[in-house]
């Protein structure tokens, strides 16, 4: 319901703002306020929720009409200090001196946010007042520009470019992915802000001045041109009166920015584009992809109608257009975009593949259109409708915060809408929209006209061929080098003068000590006293004629239960390769007596999907022993049982008849993975580094490393070639399920409590009994050779992630709490300065890993190797050697509570306290740790770091792209590289 009551409750609004209405979502209970402030305009959402974790986000409509970056580095430079708090780094100066659950910022094609997240009262209200003052009262200070923008400097007489932004987007623009997306919205997009990369292309980010920032802070960082977010349990009058306290009384009404319409395509664009390819073989390595712009996001029934066409197209593999894609044989998978994107003013539709080669373009194009054609001759099978509906209503009904806050990610969603002038109420609320849709859907042929009209008929349309090219990389090396030569060459002795003057400024500056007193904070003495951990009951039931424990979790679910099965691994199974590679098939193979096609066609219809994972970790007090579980999954709406069934069809009776498709998913994995690489390049550089520190560690290095790529690589060629090495693959994994099938159960069901005992029962029918078959092979014995060297592993891209790993103790050992303060205290202290704000890459630090039992630096998106190197090394010499202080180890341990206080979904807490307890990370352990981290010192922290780090030599690894080799082989590295 959407009342209008601004006279009713009027004196509950302040007297700065205006409610413009009111609506409850009964599927999500919240209570929508929209609010706008009388003077400036600024509109002010509020979702009232029985939530103790508050969120705050304020957005700007951001509207850049170049790919220079200013959108991007100046949601960076608006937080290096404002006019309440002249600090040099005040936002990460707050994430030490905070308990927040989440801290950042985004900067999205039309949109910048500033958001925060935290369950204490006292740092809601100190990050509201430092978030405020950045956002409308920055200072930007031309140094922050030069640090986190670009600037040039002078390396043995010779211009170079450096900042942090600009590094960040070479590492971000070395995936296909993103060069993929940004090329095909220059030409779906002629003349909006779309058209250009809000991020910044690294060519053009040389190009933005100083002035130019400045300018664009001005005409968008303004109350007029805002969009207040708040999510939680404070109330919309005291959020109301901080705002107006802290920034908008100081403003008049100012220009608001609007998003305008598309100029239309009379005819379909066909364009060919390359990206860049540090390899010899080019084959399969094509994308193919068409686009679509569609009408405005703002028409909630077309927005609501195009998602079910997109379900109904590309939901599973039994969807026309996926099963098409996805057995096409000219390519390897489908595309890394797929689908409707209704985040923009206007919203796009995308399908494409992968893995391909440049003369299937117009066979692609062809066989794209003939489904399309097909779908909508005739009416849309009501069925799959329904099926498509049920996931709209999972997807809408479910409580998600595992990762983003739940309040915040029902503030994302609803941020496209409110930036665009629509209502993001439609998107909290679908409940209205599908009513209209399903008047709609009286008619047979609505769906197909949909099809019809917005994909057949649009001349509004992208075909693009991005095909690689093994020169790309060195060609824009040369180009930036041929740039910086020709400003050199012209350089004079006073300009020359004027960087090395703007080097040493921005250098004291950085070393210049921030009066912290500026900034509020919180301290140890507001952390709360306990840790929060679920408690679950232990039930039995009866499985294959044997007693089996079923852990039973009752959560606020909003109408979902969660339902998992978790296997014992024998561990000479978690040791092989091809235990993996079973995770792929299950849920996408068919099972029983279903298909592949049907099976993913029932699991559309009644389940959240169904997957196979695995949970590892090394034992508690044993770095050479490792805890393993096979976790089989599925979720689904109270009022659908089948889920249960079904996922125990889909693993007990696994076929493995299904040749084409098998090989298919494998290509598929193997495709993914691959363009995947270089976002977590300082993930596999740790990796490599602590590879042989614990048991797990060599295990995850040997199976998920990027070894483990190529092997899957030549893997995957081997069995489309020789029939008796696919034989030999299908043997290893029917033997590899016959063994987890025999092995050691339980159960994990999370649900609301009333409805816990209908579903205990139906887990109890349904599992009552296993059906085995005998299977006396052995396992294949997979031996990999792994050495203490330091290794190099080169992959395509732009920057390095480099990482120095040390030997350390298991998590049970009373060290572990100490180490883990390190590592929050060194990168605080002193990595973050010399690594990301002198060094220029994105992001460094130290971590200590339980499971690797490792403790390890690392980098990421990182213009430097040696140095970086140095610099690791170097904060251990200035923690023993330089006056230390207090404050920063309090940060230190506060961050680390944080992260450990921070709150899940109700289902995803349940989850996690059960597996913690499956790894004898019990209550009682998990409260000990906690006590011990309270408990460290600074004795404490030069203690370990003498003994684990300083009296040790590290192994060390670096990923980076394949042009450094030389430079890494003169530095020591074994060198291997991504097939």
């Amino acid at each position: 319901m959407t009342v209008d009551v601004t006279e009713t409750i009027s004196q509950t609004v302040h007297p700065a703002f205006q409610l413009v209405r009111q609506h409850h979502v009964e599927a999500l209970d919240i209570l929508v306020s929209e609010y706008k402030h009388k003077v400036t305009g600024a509109v002010h959402y509020h979702l009232a929720a029985n939530h103790d974790e508050n969120v705050f986000l304020v957005a700007f409509r951001t509207q850049p009409m170049d790919s220079k970056g200013e959108a991007h580095i100046l949601e960076h430079t608006a937080l290096c200090g404002s006019e309440k708090f002249p600090v040099r780094d005040p936002f990460f100066l707050m994430i030490r001196r905070s308990l927040n659950t989440f801290m950042n910022a985004f900067t999205a094609a039309d949109w910048t946010a500033y958001p925060f997240a935290t369950q204490n009262k006292k740092d809601f209200q100190n990050l509201l007042e430092v978030y405020m003052d950045a956002a409308f009262a920055a200072n930007l200070n031309p140094l922050d520009f030069a640090q986190e923008g670009i600037r040039i400097e002078l390396e043995n007489g010779d211009p170079v470019y450096k900042g942090v932004v600009f590094n960040e987007m070479k590492g971000a623009m070395s995936s296909p992915s993103d060069q993929l997306y940004h090329q095909l919205a220059h030409h779906l997009f002629p003349e909006t802000t779309y058209h250009y990369n809000s991020g910044g292309d690294p060519k053009d980010i040389p190009d933005l001045s100083y002035e130019e920032l400045v300018n664009f802070y001005k005409s968008h960082y303004h109350p007029s041109n805002a969009v207040f977010m708040t999510f939680g349990n404070e109330s919309a009058y005291n959020l109301q009166e901080q705002f107006e306290t802290l920034a908008l009384s100081k403003f008049q009404q100012g220009e608001t920015l609007y998003s305008k319409a598309e100029r239309r395509l009379t005819a379909p664009v066909t364009v060919t584009e390359s990206y860049a390819v540090d390899a010899e073989d080019l084959k399969d390595k094509t994308y193919h992809i068409i686009s679509w712009l569609l009408p405005e996001a703002s028409d909630i029934k077309l927005r609501l109608g195009m998602r079910l066409v997109e379900g109904i197209l590309l939901e599973d593999s039994a969807s026309p257009l996926r099963h098409y894609l996805e057995t096409c044989g000219y390519a390897q998978s489908t595309g890394p975009i797929m689908g409707v994107d209704d985040s923009n003013f206007e919203m796009t539709f995308y399908c494409g593949v992968q893995g391909s080669n440049p003369e299937h373009a117009e066979e692609f194009k062809a066989g794209v259109f003939k489904v399309l054609e097909q779908v909508a001759s005739a009416p849309v099978d009501a069925q799959m409708v329904e099926a498509i509906l049920h996931q709209i209503e999972l997807h809408q009904r479910e409580i998600n915060g595992d990762g983003t806050p739940y309040g915040l990610s029902l503030i994302l969603n609803g941020l496209g809408s409110a930036i665009h002038h629509s209502d993001p109420v439609h998107v909290w609320d679908v409940d209205t929209a599908i009513e209209q849709v399903k008047e709609e859907l009286k008619d047979p042929m609505w769906l197909s006209n949909l099809i019809k009209t917005h994909l057949i008929d649009n001349q509004h349309r992208v075909q693009m061929t991005l095909v690689p090219d093994a020169e790309k990389s060195a060609k824009e090396a040369e180009a930036e080098k041929a740039r910086l030569a020709a400003i050199g060459a012209q350089l004079t002795d006073e300009q020359k003068a004027e960087i090395v003057a703007q080097t040493e400024a921005l250098k004291v500056r950085q070393d210049t000590p921030d009066d912290l007193n500026l900034l509020p904070k919180v301290g140890l003495e507001d952390v709360p006293a306990e840790l929060q951990i679920v408690q679950g009951q232990l039930r039995e039931i009866i499985s294959n004629g044997l007693d089996t424990p079923l852990n039973l979790y009752h959560a606020g679910t909003n109408g979902i239960y969660y339902q998992q099965v978790l296997v014992q691994i024998p561990q000479d199974i978690v040791q092989s390769p091809y235990f993996n590679l079973l995770s792929i098939l299950v849920g996408e193979v068919g099972a029983g007596e279903y298909d592949y096609l049907e099976l993913q066609q029932l699991q559309t219809a009644v389940s959240g999907g169904l997957g196979m994972g695995a949970s590892l970790r090394s034992k508690l007090d044993d770095k050479n022993q490792i805890t393993a579980w096979l976790t089989l999954t599925t979720k689904s709406l109270v009022n659908n049982l089948d889920a249960i069934r079904l996922l125990k069809v889909a693993f007990e009776q696994l076929r493995f008849d299904e040749k084409d498709r098998i090989i298919e998913l494998l290509q598929q994995r193997k495709t993914r993975w691959q363009s995947r690489v270089s976002g977590a390049g300082h993930s596999y550089a740790m990796q490599v580094a602590g590879r042989n520190h614990s048991a797990l560690a060599l295990r995850d290095y040997n199976n998920t490393g990027l070894g483990a790529l190529n092997w899957l690589t030549e893997l995957t060629a081997k069995i489309e070639q020789d029939e008796t090495a696919y034989d030999a693959l299908i043997a290893e994994l029917q033997l590899i399920h016959h063994r987890i099938l025999k092995a050691p159960k339980q159960f994990l069901l999370v649900c609301e409590e009333h409805q816990s005992e209908r579903l205990v029962e139906e887990v109890q029918t349904i599992w009552d009994k296993l059906s085995i078959e005998p299977n006396d092979r052995e396992l294949t014995q997979v031996k990999a050779t792994v050495t203490e060297n330091d290794e190099a592993w080169l992959i395509q891209a732009n920057v390095q992630f480099c990482s120095a790993a040390y030997p350390a103790v298991e998590v049970s050992h009373p060290d572990a709490a100490p180490l883990m303060v390190l590592a929050a205290y060194l990168r605080n202290g002193f990595l973050h300065s010399a690594i990301r704000e002198k060094g220029g890459a994105y992001g460094g630090g130290a971590s200590y890993d339980g499971n690797a039992c490792s403790f390890r630096f690392y980098s990421y998106r990182d213009p430097r190797l040696a140095e970086t190197f140095q610099d690791f090394d170097a904060s251990i010499e200035w923690l023993l050697n330089a006056p230390q202080q207090e404050h920063q180890l309090e940060e230190a341990i506060l961050g680390l509570i944080a992260s450990m206080d921070k709150p899940g979904s109700p289902a995803g807490e349940a989850i996690t306290a059960c597996y913690s307890l499956l790894h004898k990370r019990t209550p009682a352990y998990r409260k000990l740790l906690r006590t011990r981290l309270l408990a460290v010192n600074l004795d404490d922290l030069k203690r370990v770091a003498t003994t684990y780090i300083q009296s040790q030599k590290p192994t060390k690894a670096v990923v980076a792209p394949v042009a450094k080799r030389d430079i890494l082989m003169e530095l020591g590295f074994d060198i291997k590289q991504v097939n």
